[in-house]
């Protein structure tokens, strides 16, 4: 693509696919701030994580986003592929920004973990670009956007205007609420939940045996500053995520164990 031009270059992406309404609904509601191209996979990618494709081939061909100035492209990979590919073959220059979503569907408290639209945005963050992943409390395929729309608006003006911090990301989930009844914006911790799995067993028409994975979210964090508070009261939470996984306070700890080989 062209980049002769100073406007903001905005990429967007998603796990749940390129003709996922909310992924139109975030393109929409951004077009205006800059030259938007989306890379976004042809299928549903939801549970992703970080994975990336190194077994198999990897397909990419534009698509018709059906919008005016939108450049798009649609490929067999996850997010993280969708936003590699899209730095190292599409783009001419890295993005300003990078938006995920919005996804349909909590991606609030542990499930950060699994997510393939947070995992989007934190390889975004791995690149030095500011990043954000939006994720809407419904999973309705025919879910309200109108609060997300204006939350993904309000959200992307400010990181185009400050950036975000250095070795984080952002991760925006929006109560499922009408605009007139969200009580505003709140910065988060991340909550300590739990997913207590389990596995239903089926047979298929051939009589082989599959399983079906279930499960029950829980929310062991009674503090009234985290993300999973802040969705239940009404309140959009902005939670900064760092790519570095390690546990310093743990350091110490570890230090006075005794770690000398045997002779």
């Amino acid at each position: 693509m062209s980049q002769a031009t100073s406007r903001p270059l905005i990429l967007v992406t998603n796990d749940d696919g390129i003709a996922a309404p909310g992924i139109r609904n975030l393109v929409e509601s951004i077009a205006d701030l800059g030259d938007v191209v989306v890379v976004a996979p042809d299928s549903h990618q939801s549970g992703m994580g970080h994975a990336i494709t190194i077994s198999n081939i990897l397909r990419m061909s534009p698509h018709d986003f059906g919008m005016a100035g939108v450049e798009a492209y649609t490929t067999s990979g996850t997010p993280v592929d969708c936003v590699k590919l899209a730095i190292y073959k599409i783009l001419k220059r890295k993005p300003d920004v990078l938006l995920s979503g919005i996804n349909h569907g909590s991606n609030a408290s542990i499930n950060v973990i699994y997510s393939g639209t947070m995992s989007a945005a934190v390889e975004g963050a791995l690149e030095g670009i500011p990043s954000v992943g939006f994720s809407l409390c419904d999973f309705a395929e025919d879910a309200d956007f109108r609060t997300s729309r204006n939350v993904a608006r309000t959200v992307t003006k400010e990181v185009l205007a400050h950036g975000t911090p250095k070795g984080t990301c952002l991760n925006v989930n929006i109560p499922k609420v009408a605009p007139e009844d969200l009580k505003g914006m709140k910065v988060c911790r991340q909550g300590a939940g739990h997913w207590a799995d389990s596995f239903e067993e089926r047979q298929a028409p051939g009589g082989r045996t599959y399983y079906w994975m279930t499960g029950n979210f829980t929310d062991v964090d009674k503090g009234e500053d985290t993300d999973e508070w802040a969705l239940k009261n009404g309140y959009v939470s902005v939670v900064p995520v760092q790519y570095d996984l390690t546990a310093h306070h743990a350091m110490t700890e570890l230090n006075e164990w005794e770690l000398r080989l045997e002779d």
